[in-house]
């Protein structure tokens, strides 16, 4: 998400923080082509125009044009309106109310409603322990219900069973009573989508609303559509309620200009983001992580809780105890690529680092991506138990064998061991120092400041 919107704004204000002091006229020159990218990145024409003047506003007195470092404050406060644009506070999940709370899903068709609400309810269980109930609404999609139910069997999550004849407001009725009966903490209602916002839609949904009165009215849409999405989202939120949005699809959206419309012209904040297709892709939405990301400055936030979401705490805490023990194998490597996997692999995860937007290109053309995490994962598995614990045994013609098992070449084999044997390395200097010992050994800077130096407890 916002590729084409964070290169050519790295690009601009890399130009601007070259030149140390700052006119006004290069601010001005510097703000034409935050606007040019701005608009180019989809972003509806009054959010640019608004957005512009703010800045500008700012970015021409004193404050920037007069500071030790214009560049550099000039960033800041295009950071600042950009957090602002996205709705400056974050808006999570308001499910505080007495159990069973109601999660109502709108949207058109297509948009990604049905996945998303499965994606949530195992994002709800898994990293809030909630215990949650689906309910498909849609009695006129074909196979809408079994869709639902098939997802939320993958993810771990209890799907209201299907009774043949029922409404949407008799389902949502049946849902709600089976809740309180059984205990459960969330119910997730999927409700119909159509082709277009229409008459039968709105009184469908609306009705719904009304019956089970919802904690959240989350309204899904879809991020390749652009402004249609914001358009929609501004017919729903005419209609019913909303209480937040969900963007699905935003991996595959290069602009962004749906995201950085939404809120301003709805009013409606982004609560989750679809990053994927697999079950596990559902982000909290961040403003000034997201706003951090656009500037190619990384977004640490999203980055920690992908990690929370997919690191096995016992297999993390069996990798860190053989770590100091100086021990690392090949089989310990094939778990390290995948979890890079899981947590969205080299592309999803490069965004989230704070100064590797500059190095992308470079890496793209090195090859190192996620097909190469695929090719060094089927090297490891190409080989027998025993070389993966001790590959001093890989000789020439095991070599050999490994490229032909793994569709590699012997380069490829040869460069995944050199790799292999620099980590081994690093390990064991871990190793030795042991946790307190390797903070110490650290060189003055490479920890934040008031970090203690003796290791945590």
């Amino acid at each position: 998400m916002f590729d084409s919107l964070t290169t050519r704004l790295t690009s601009v204000f890399e130009r601007l923080t070259k030149r140390g002091a700052l006119s006004e006229a290069d601010v001005n020159e510097g703000l034409r082509e935050v606007r040019i990218a701005l608009l180019e990145a989809d972003v509806a024409l009054p959010v640019v125009k608004d957005f512009i003047a703010q800045v500008k506003d700012k970015a021409v007195g004193a404050e920037v044009t007069k500071s030790i470092t214009p560049g550099q404050q000039l960033i800041k406060v295009v950071h600042d309106h950009l957090v602002e644009t996205l709705g400056a506070d974050e808006s999570e999940l308001s499910l505080s109310v007495e159990p069973p709370a109601v999660v109502l899903m709108a949207g058109l068709q297509g948009s990604g409603k049905t996945t998303t609400s499965a994606k949530l309810a195992m994002r709800l269980a898994r990293r809030d322990k909630k215990r949650c109930l689906l309910a498909s609404l849609d009695t006129r999609r074909p196979a809408a219900m079994e869709q639902l139910a098939v997802l939320g069997k993958q993810a771990g999550v209890d799907v209201l069973p299907i009774v043949a004849g029922q409404n949407a407001v008799a389902i949502a009725k049946r849902a709600a009573e089976t809740a309180r009966l059984e205990g459960y903490d969330v119910v997730i209602l999927d409700t119909a989508g159509r082709l277009h916002v229409d008459q039968e839609l709105m009184d469908e949904v609306a009705a719904v609303h009304d019956i089970s009165r919802p904690a959240e009215t989350l309204l899904v849409v879809d991020s390749l559509t652009g402004q249609d999405a914001v358009n929609v989202a501004r017919q729903f939120k005419a209609r019913l309620p909303l209480s937040g949005i969900v963007l699905t699809r935003v991996d595959g959206d290069g602009r962004g200009g749906a995201a950085l419309s939404m809120r301003a012209v709805t009013g409606c904040p982004i609560k989750l983001i679809g990053v994927g297709e697999r079950l596990e892709a559902l982000e909290g939405f961040h403003p000034a992580g997201i706003a951090s990301r656009i500037l190619g400055m990384g977004d640490i936030v999203s980055l920690v809780e992908k990690a929370q979401a997919t690191v096995d705490q016992k297999e993390a805490e069996r990798m860190a105890a053989k770590v100091q023990k100086g021990a690392f194998d090949l089989d310990d490597l094939a778990k390290q690529i995948q979890q890079m996997k899981r947590m969205g692999g080299m592309d999803g995860l490069m965004g989230l680092l704070p100064g590797v937007g500059k190095v992308k290109k470079q890496l793209a053309e090195a090859k190192v991506d996620d097909s190469m995490l695929a090719r060094q994962l089927a090297i490891i598995q190409s080989m027998t138990k025993a070389e993966r614990k001790n590959p001093k045994v890989l000789n020439a013609s095991r070599r050999r064998r490994i490229a032909s098992g793994s569709g590699t070449t012997i380069q490829e084999v040869n460069r995944l061991l050199k790799q292999f044997q620099q980590m081994s390395e690093m390990v064991k200097k871990i190793g030795k120092l042991g946790p307190k010992g390797l903070l110490r050994g650290l060189p003055p800077g490479a920890l934040p400041p008031g970090f203690p130096r003796g290791g945590m407890t």
